[in-house]
């Protein structure tokens, strides 16, 4: 398909990575998908196990080392890069990992996946993206701009940087053509929830936890068309949570 659109995305495999293949394939493009684990035969898209990659975004090298290799697949262009993986480490059952228990390889790991990464690839995509006049969404969190019950701090700050990293690469990226915003989801029903979740849910104004698909739809949105001017914002996607 000539005029066939090119999205990479990171953190993939589950949640709201997954609900965001489903929503760009249906429109047409086509999908890079990057995450840990290997392409899932049970995956449904078409050109699934051709268009993934498989990272340890935890990994410097092998991030850099990735570059290339989704270089050589996108065809010189890429319309959005999608910054989702993310890692939230725990405790013995479970505990939320506070700066006072958290390793300092567990910081490290941590801000490679949640932080380093997003502007390894970036800066590494950069042509790509340019040539597309594309766009680029950071997946944050509502963690990043509070103290929460399950997140762990080193979770928490890494999101935070995200936050303000969107606003410094807004400010590079727009001479270049290329738009970069970010969207914070707050609790998203997915296979991660901590055991709790049900008491935040209380006090959301909404009421209700967050669907996948509505978080995707906010990215579809972020990298359409439809917010041609829009560049340098962090979306709250919470249901009114962060209030």
């Amino acid at each position: 398909m000539p005029d066939q659109k090119n999205l990479v995305l990171t953190g993939a495999s589950r949640g709201i990575g997954h609900a965001a293949v489903k929503r760009f394939g249906a429109e047409g493009w086509r999908v890079l998908t990057c995450s840990r684990q290997p392409f899932d035969p049970r995956c449904p898209w078409p050109g699934g196990e051709d268009n993934h990659i498989q990272i340890d975004l935890a990994d410097p090298n092998k991030t850099i080392a990735a570059i290339e290799t989704i270089k050589d697949k996108v065809g010189g262009l890429v319309h959005a890069l999608v910054n989702n993986a993310g890692i939230s480490p725990k405790g013995a059952q479970g505990a939320r990992l506070s700066t006072l228990d958290t390793d300092l390889r567990t910081w490290g790991q941590v801000f490679h996946v949640n932080f380093f990464a997003s502007v390894i690839l970036a800066r590494g995509l950069q042509t790509e993206l340019v040539a597309a006049r594309g766009a680029i969404v950071n997946v944050t969190s509502i963690a990043g701009s509070r103290v929460h019950p399950f997140a762990g701090a080193a979770y928490s700050t890494s999101k935070a940087a995200l936050a303000a990293l969107t606003r410094e690469m807004a400010h590079d990226f727009g001479p270049l053509g290329v738009r970069v915003n970010a969207i914070a989801p707050g609790e998203v029903d997915t296979a991660i929830l901590s055991p709790g979740t049900d008491e935040i849910v209380k006090n959301i104004p909404m009421r209700r936890l967050g669907l996948t698909r509505e978080i995707a739809d906010v990215i579809w949105f972020l990298c359409s068309d439809q917010s041609s001017y829009v560049s340098g914002t962090e979306i709250q996607v919470n249901g009114a949570q962060h209030v």
